[in-house]
């Protein structure tokens, strides 16, 4: 059973190891053990539904409570508080196309608040209901999960919107394909999700963010259903798919999308090396991405990260044994971890690890083989389970990503962990704050940031510490004219910041649309776009 109140399944743990805990209060400070609410008491804190017994929509407190929130830091702090404060209505879980036309219409009618809902991994807000006179329904889409069609000859296929990443690669594996959209979140994100967000998955650089995958589909609107055919390419116009690529939920529900699936691979390894410093490893991290080399992934941890991720594993013998060594031979206290990956035939990846290691030796690199990126690979998606165990032990920790050209990275860089690291001092406290390059282009990267500090005994002043640190940092992203959000998509944490990378004419146009899609504002409010819903207007 999945968790209300956390990540993943509750028969999943990753356990935090005692010299991990010890790692992390050397850095923070002891951690404040609080007991979290119960289901039981959450439960009692829902609200009647302001919807009709007639209606054929889920109206269970355990339901509506489990959709009320994401995954956000935020939304933790009010799970595990009960302190929530908006929930939705009830749930529809549509079955078929027409059922969304259906909910569509009846929401027309009634100015019913629609929220489209995935796999409820938001970690900005795209989910949460907001406050209202008129009834909120969340639309979940877990049920239109079918594979519709594989064209084999064009290596298209044709899901249904709600499937998630797991159950997508199941079908496709059999049939010997893969999407290759792996982002974190993908144990429980949906395909409609990843379009809807402009999603991300690790291996990126080898098959593409997923607006090179999604290839066409239909979004179910107010007007009726938007049909966007499959071309291999087309100069009729602007490309309406582009509209849809990150529009969460305003314009419309995506129904089905066609997406560009690939042959598994016939081999696949996770190499590491270690650098000297972070400099010589960003510099050869660009080299390899500039050169062309066929690699699937380059992740480039800092300093800090590398200890930190070394320190939580809880393979002390190793990491002790690996520490010992890399001082020996001088990769000492500021050595970096790159992850790299080769996907492809045999001769391609032979090729590609030769190249890619005389390049990282070129900058005083030390390739080490495949063990470590076994480890890394065996836990890339369990590794979001820790923030359970941390969060139990009295440690909240979130992230925030970017992307700018190379010539501003390392600038950027510095000043948002410098801007972490200071900003909670006024109070006494510590932030514990590290990055990595986690996608890379020729022109530049994606930087992912992630902190920890203490939680407190009292949940507003916990998340007053997160919203500290998260605006302070936003506002040195904005000030390096880095983008917003690289992967995470705007929701409601972001949508203050949008016009600083939109444009007043750029937001114009985003609103004519949204009004034409949405004449009266029920779909997904305030998410993205400013909210429009029919009882403010009134």
């Amino acid at each position: 059973m999945r968790r209300w109140n956390g990540w993943g399944e509750d028969s999943t743990t990753y356990p935090l190891p005692p010299s991990a805990r010890i790692y992390l209060e050397r850095f923070l400070g002891k951690g404040l053990i609080i007991p979290d609410i119960s289901l039981e008491d959450a439960l009692s804190f829902v609200p009647p539904s302001r919807f009709s017994s007639n209606l054929k929509i889920n109206t269970q407190t355990l339901h509506r409570l489990t959709h009320a929130r994401g995954q956000s830091l935020p939304d933790w702090i009010a799970l595990r508080s009960g302190q929530i404060q908006n929930y939705p209505d009830g749930i529809a879980y549509p079955e078929k196309r027409a059922d969304l036309t259906t909910l569509l219409n009846l929401s027309q009618d009634s100015g019913i608040r629609m929220i489209p809902y995935g796999g409820g991994t938001s970690v900005v807000g795209h989910i949460n209901p907001l406050p209202g006179d008129k009834p909120v329904l969340t639309v979940d889409l877990s049920r239109l999960n079918n594979l519709l069609n594989l064209d084999e000859t064009s290596h298209l296929a044709t899901f249904e919107a709600g499937i998630s990443g797991p159950q997508m690669e199941k079908i496709l594996n059999a049939e010997g394909y893969t999407l290759g959209h792996f982002p974190q979140s993908f144990e429980f994100s949906t395909l409609g999700g990843w379009i809807a967000t402009r999603s991300s998955g690790q291996q990126s650089y080898h098959y593409g963010r997923i607006e090179d995958l999604f290839a066409g589909g239909t979004v179910e609107t107010i007007h009726g259903t938007l049909e966007m055919p499959v071309h291999p390419a087309s100069a009729a116009g602007p490309d309406i798919k582009q509209m849809i690529l990150g529009s969460e939920g305003r314009f419309g529900i995506i129904s089905s999308a066609v997406v560009r699936v690939h042959l598994l691979p016939e081999f696949e390894s996770f190499q590491a090396a270690f650098f000297h410093d972070w400099l010589s490893g960003s510099n050869a991290v660009r080299e390899i991405v500039q050169a062309g080399f066929p690699v699937s992934m380059l992740r480039f941890s800092n300093s800090l990260e590398t200890e930190t991720t070394l320190a939580l594993s809880g393979k002390d013998n190793l990491v002790s044994w690996a520490d010992r060594a890399l001082n020996w031979i001088k990769y000492d206290s500021q050595r970096c971890l790159l992850i790299y990956g080769l996907t492809g035939n045999r001769k391609q990846c032979r090729f590609a690890s030769s190249q890619v290691g005389q390049l990282i030796r070129s900058h005083g690199g030390l390739p080490t083989g495949s063990l470590i990126g076994k480890m890394w690979r065996k836990s890339r998606f369990l590794s979001p389970y820790l923030r359970n165990s941390l969060w139990e032990a009295g440690f909240a920790l979130d992230t925030l990503e970017t992307a700018l050209p190379w010539s501003a990275v390392q600038g950027c860089s510095d000043d948002i962990l410098d801007v972490l690291n200071n900003r909670l001092q006024d109070i006494d406290e510590k932030v514990l704050v590290f990055a990595h390059l986690s996608h890379v282009y020729m022109d530049g990267a994606s930087l992912y940031v992630t902190y920890l500090f203490r939680r407190t005994s009292d949940p507003q002043e916990t998340l007053e510490r997160w919203r500290r640190l998260k605006s302070v940092a936003t506002q040195v992203i904005i000030d390096h004219h880095g983008t917003i959000s690289h992967q995470h998509g705007v929701g409601l944490d972001h949508a203050p910041y949008l016009i600083k990378e939109k444009g007043k004419i750029g937001m114009e146009l985003l609103q004519t649309i949204d009004h034409y899609l949405d004449p009266k504002g029920i779909l997904n409010p305030g998410k993205l776009l400013p909210d429009r819903s029919v009882d403010r207007e009134n």
